[in-house]
C-alpha cells in the first residue's frame, strides 16, 4: 500500500497545523525533509516520541518551519502503519508547503477518511466502530458525543458479535444434525434452536428500540415557532438563543421569512425556526412566507404556538390551533407580564389538549418551564444513560430489523417443523445481516461510500 500523507487539521489559521502521514514508506520520508535538533538517525527513534527539528526542502535547501513530529510505530498505531504527526505553525500557507514536500518524496494524498480506512482494513476496530469516528466529529451535543464515544469503544460490536455467536452455536447443532442423521437429535436441535432464536430477537428488538432515542441525539428536534404577526415568535426565538438574533418591532409582518438556528436543550439539539406570522397575506411575498411556514409546521417534530395573551382569539390564531391539533405542541401565552391575560381561561385554549405555559418573551421569563416540557415530552431524562448502548445510525437500525425478520422466518419455520436445513437458510441470512453492521461480508462500494463522508486527514 502507499504511503498516504494529508492536511489533519482544519482550513485556516491556527496555533497549530498538523500534517499526517502514513505507509511503509513514512520514515524514510520524513527523512529526506525533516532534520531533528540533534541529527538523530529517524528509523532509531522510539515511537511514542516528539522530535524537535525544521523541515527543509531537498530541492532549495531552505527553512519552511520549525516543528514537532510525533513518531507512530506499527503496529502501534492508529493505522496500524509506521505513522508520523508533523507539527508545525498553523496557516494553510505552511501546511501545503510540508505536504508538497511529503508528496515530492514520495507520499500520495490521502482520499477522505483514508486514515480511518486503513485502520479498519488492517483490523484495528470494526465498520461501526470506524463509523463513530465521523459521528464523534459532528456530534452536536454531550448526549450525542457519549453515544458515539461507547460505540467507538466497541460496546455496540461487542452486542452485536455475542448474538453472531448464539445464532453461529445454532448452525453448529444443525449441521451436527444434518452430518449424523442417525442419531434423531433433530427434535432436541430443534427445541434448543427455538429458545437461542427468541433471546437473539429479544437482544435485536432492544437495540431497534434504542434508534428512537438514538434519533433524537443525533438528528435533534426539529422545532417551529407559529403564531400570528406581532404574538412575540421572534422575542422567543431570541429568549432561547440569550441575544438578539431575529429582528423585534411592533411593526406586524417584519419575520417574512423562516429564521434557523441551532441551541441546546437539556443535552438535546433543538433545531429552531421562526416562521413568517400566520395571517391573510397583504402581498406575494408575504403569501410565500405564510405557505412555507404552513409547510414548515407540517414537517416539524415540535410546534410551539405562540399567542398575544393580551388580545382575544382572531381567526388566524384559530386556525394555528388547528395546525397543532394532531402534532407534538406546547401552547405558549406572551405578555403575561402586562396583566391582562383574557386567553388564560378561554376554552379553545384549555380544551386544546396541549399543555399551556405562561410567558414574557421579552424580559425571558419561562423559557425554563418551556424546557422542562420539552424534556417531558420528548422523554429527554430517559435517553442516554451512561450504561445503554444506543443505535445512532440508521444503517445499522436497517441491518438489525433485517436479521430479526430472518430470526422471526427461522422461528416460524421450526414451529410448522419443516428440514431443518431450511432453517439454516435464515439463520445464515441473519448472520450476513449482522455481519454487515461490524464490517464482515460487506461489499466494496459500501465501504467506499461510508468513508467517502469523512473529511481529509481522518
Amino acid at each position: 500500500m502507499d504511503t498516504i500523507v494529508a492536511i489533519a487539521t482544519a482550513p485556516g489559521i491556527g496555533g497549530i497545523g498538523i500534517v499526517r502521514m502514513s505507509g511503509k514508506d513514512c520514515f524514510s520520508i520524513l527523512e529526506n525533509i525533516f532534520v531533528p535538533k540533534h541529527k538523530e538517525n529517524i528509523e532509531q527513534i522510539k515511537g511514542y516520541t516528539m522530535k524537535y527539528g525544521q523541515i527543509i526542502s531537498k530541492e532549495t535547501g531552505t527553512v519552511i518551519d520549525e516543528v514537532l513530529v510525533s513518531y507512530f510505530k506499527e503496529p502501534k498505531s492508529y493505522t496500524t502503519e509506521n505513522m508520523c504527526e508533523i507539527n508545525s505553525h498553523g496557516g494553510m500557507i505552511v501546511l501545503q508547503k510540508i505536504l508538497e514536500e511529503c508528496l515530492k518524496n514520495g507520499a500520495v494524498l490521502a482520499e477522505p477518511g483514508e486514515f480511518t480506512k486503513r485502520a479498519f482494513l488492517n483490523g484495528r476496530i470494526d465498520l461501526s466502530q470506524a463509523e463513530s469516528v465521523i459521528d464523534i466529529i459532528h456530534a452536536k451535543s454531550e448526549k450525542e458525543l457519549h453515544a458515539n464515544m461507547r460505540q467507538l469503544e466497541g460496546y455496540l460490536s461487542k452486542e452485536i458479535r455475542q448474538i453472531r455467536k448464539e445464532l453461529m452455536d445454532i448452525m453448529v447443532d444443525i449441521e451436527a444434525s444434518i452430518d449424523y442423521p442417525e442419531y434423531d437429535v433433530e427434535e432436541v436441535t430443534n427445541a434448543k434452536a427455538m429458545q437461542t432464536l427468541e433471546q437473539c430477537k429479544e437482544k435485536l428488538q432492544q437495540l431497534e428500540k434504542s434508534f428512537e432515542n438514538g434519533k433524537v441525539v443525533k438528528e435533534g428536534i426539529k422545532t417551529v415557532i407559529v403564531g400570528r404577526p406581532n404574538a412575540g415568535k421572534s422575542s422567543l426565538l431570541n429568549a432561547i438563543l440569550k441575544e438578539d438574533r431575529a429582528i423585534v418591532t411592533d411593526i406586524e409582518g417584519t419575520t417574512r421569512d423562516s429564521i434557523e438556528e441551532t441551541v441546546t436543550v437539556k443535552g438535546i439539539p433543538l433545531h429552531i425556526i421562526d416562521t413568517a406570522g400566520i395571517r391573510k397575506a397583504k402581498d406575494q411575498v408575504e403569501k410565500i412566507g405564510i405557505e412555507k411556514s404552513k409547510k414548515l409546521a407540517k414537517e416539524a417534530d415540535l410546534l410551539i404556538a405562540i399567542f398575544d395573551s393580551t388580545k382575544e382569539l382572531t381567526e388566524e390564531d384559530l386556525e394555528i390551533l388547528h395546525l397543532i391539533q394532531d402534532k407534538t405542541a406546547i401552547i405558549l401565552l406572551n405578555k403575561s407580564d402586562l396583566g391582562n391575560n383574557v386567553l388564560k381561561q378561554n376554552p379553545a385554549i384549555i380544551h386544546s389538549g396541549k399543555t399551556v405555559i405562561e410567558i414574557a418573551a421579552l424580559q425571558r421569563q419561562g423559557i425554563e418551564e418551556l424546557y422542562n416540557e420539552i424534556e417531558r415530552l420528548f422523554h429527554l431524562n430517559e435517553i442516554a444513560p451512561q450504561d445503554e448502548t444506543m443505535i445512532t445510525n440508521i444503517r445499522h437500525k436497517t441491518l438489525i430489523q433485517k436479521a430479526e425478520e430472518n430470526i422471526q422466518k427461522a422461528i416460524e419455520t421450526i414451529m410448522m417443523q419443516m428440514p431443518i436445513d431450511i432453517i439454516a437458510i435464515a439463520i445464515k441470512n441473519a448472520l450476513e445481516n449482522l455481519g454487515e453492521i461490524i464490517g464482515e461480508n460487506v461489499s466494496e462500494n459500501i465501504i467506499k461510500e461510508i468513508f467517502s463522508k469523512f473529511c481529509l486527514g481522518k
